[in-house]
């Protein structure tokens, strides 16, 4: 039992311990003075970007973009005529915003009303998931 609890040696512990504090302390010295000259250029770069980003101009993605007809029940909340998924989406969270739908304490969660039962098929759903379910009533 004596042997068996016996400790390895450590191998060459106590040198490497002392040779890393030597190197972490002339490791900052070393970068203060280069970050303080990077800190301009990347201030006189940043511009650059932002000048250069307007130049895209970012085109819609068109199966978003195509009008598709509600069903009757969606109807009842964004109207009758074709719309983008897109509007769809909006005016289905205007009218969350505007009935206080949102639960008060989860905002992700959507309280259904009557008119929502009918698109979601139940009482709550999760905002995450709206989207899944509204698209089962376009056409």
């Amino acid at each position: 039992m004596a042997t068996a609890k016996k400790a390895a040696p450590a191998k060459k512990a106590a040198p490497a311990k002392k040779a890393a504090p030597a190197k972490k302390a002339a490791a900052p010295a070393k970068k203060a003075a280069p970050a303080k000259k990077a800190a301009p250029a990347k201030k006189a770069a940043a511009p650059a970007k932002k000048a250069a980003a307007p130049a895209k101009k970012r085109t819609p993605n068109a199966a978003f973009m195509k009008a598709l007809t509600p069903s009757a029940a969606l109807a009842a909340i964004v109207g009758d005529k074709p719309l983008p998924r897109t509007e769809i989406t909006k005016k289905v969270w205007e009218y969350i915003k505007k009935n206080k739908l949102q639960d008060a304490v989860q905002k992700r969660v959507i309280v259904a009303d009557a008119k929502l039962k009918e698109i979601f098929g139940k009482a709550k759903a999760d905002m995450f998931e709206m989207t899944k379910l509204i698209s089962s009533h376009l056409k």
